[in-house]
């Protein structure tokens, strides 16, 4: 493990999109997403995924010229079509204008079409809570997972956030994914050739299985059985029907550098507290909640531990495995000159 300044993470990160092919600003805005991501100790979510995302560009499994542009929109929801871009342009437009719907009138659900991974879910919603909004985001991701009694993969993780904003401190960050485990710690684990417990996944022919790389050719199993399914199905139709997006089991592995482009979708759902009960309603609900855990004193508040990290990270650096480092700094001097 080598430890690495934040923002020296953030601009090898962004040299190595740019070398790939990405645009200033989608270099810039994943850049930071994922250095994020790994100040957060979210490694799965990380610069570990900018090789795959390097190799996208470079396999045009996605435009690093695309644009993101608001293709549909009426009252309090619209839709953003990624153009096949990398997914953090079209997410910062998607989000930016359902939270001035929501100020207008309320509440606001946002779509985007045409993307690819969107990385850790909550990312997403810092906009939304520092705006004193309440915010949901929702994707869905290449097929990993069986419907309930299947053993096919056909749905993907399909990634659930939400955050809650207090009047004053960290708003509160619930943040999961509907498999029993995030796809990207196989991904971790099969770099640095560790077993998974059993219970994560399942090899190809639908058996328990302890080896992540058969995990990651199989499928993974989902939380809480039935009812990760049926949420997993909730989402899909969220950001697939009402977008137009690719189902999980129509879009290509992340995790391949060959494929096609994936063309997944994502959502946001904003709400102003002032359009119900009102913003001081709001915050004494959420407070005499919290109030109401910690009196367990093991009771730790989702989100919590995620800021902290992040904090300590951009003072003292950051965390980021030996090879997915030297992987990052070799990608970051773009390609060789030709002889």
């Amino acid at each position: 493990m080598a430890r690495i300044e934040f923002d020296e993470l953030r601009q090898l990160a962004e040299r190595a999109l740019s070398a790939s092919g990405a645009s200033l600003d989608m270099a810039r805005s994943t850049a930071l997403a994922l250095a994020r991501a790994d100040a957060q100790g979210l490694a799965s979510h990380g610069v570990s995924r900018v090789p795959a995302y390097c190799a996208h560009l470079r396999n045009s499994r996605v435009d690093g010229a695309a644009q993101p542009v608001i293709s549909r929109e009426h009252g309090a929801g619209l839709l953003v079509d990624a153009a096949d871009g990398l997914a953090f342009p079209a997410c910062a437009l998607a989000v930016s204008e359902a939270v001035a719907r929501a100020r207008r009138l309320g509440a606001a659900f946002a779509g985007v079409t045409n993307s690819h991974h969107f990385g850790a879910a909550g990312l997403h919603l810092d906009a939304i809570a520092q705006a004193g909004m309440v915010g949901l985001a929702f994707s869905n991701s290449p097929a990993a997972m069986p419907a309930w009694g299947g053993k096919r993969a056909l749905f993907g993780t399909n990634p659930i956030a939400a955050v809650f904003p207090r009047r004053e401190a960290e708003p509160l960050l619930i943040d999961l994914s509907l498999s029993a485990v995030a796809r990207g710690k196989l991904m971790v684990a099969a770099q640095g050739g560790q077993p998974i417990p059993l219970g994560w996944a399942l090899d190809s022919e639908g058996r328990p299985t302890t080896d992540p790389k058969a995990g990651m050719s199989g499928s993974k199993m989902t939380a809480c059985g039935d009812k990760g399914a049926m949420l997993a199905l909730i989402v899909e139709l969220l950001v697939c029907a009402l977008t137009g997006a690719r189902l999980g089991f129509e879009a290509d592995s992340f995790l391949t550098e060959e494929g096609n482009r994936p063309r997944i979708g994502q959502a946001f759902l904003v709400i102003d507290p002032r359009a119900l009960a009102g913003q001081d309603v709001f915050f004494e609900r959420v407070e005499t909640l919290i109030a109401a855990m910690l009196q367990d004193d093991e009771v730790r508040l989702p989100g919590a531990r995620r800021g902290e990290r992040e904090r300590a990270a951009r003072a003292a650096g950051v965390d980021v495995a030996d090879e997915a480092l030297r992987q990052l700094r070799e990608l970051a001097t773009g390609p060789a000159s030709p002889a």
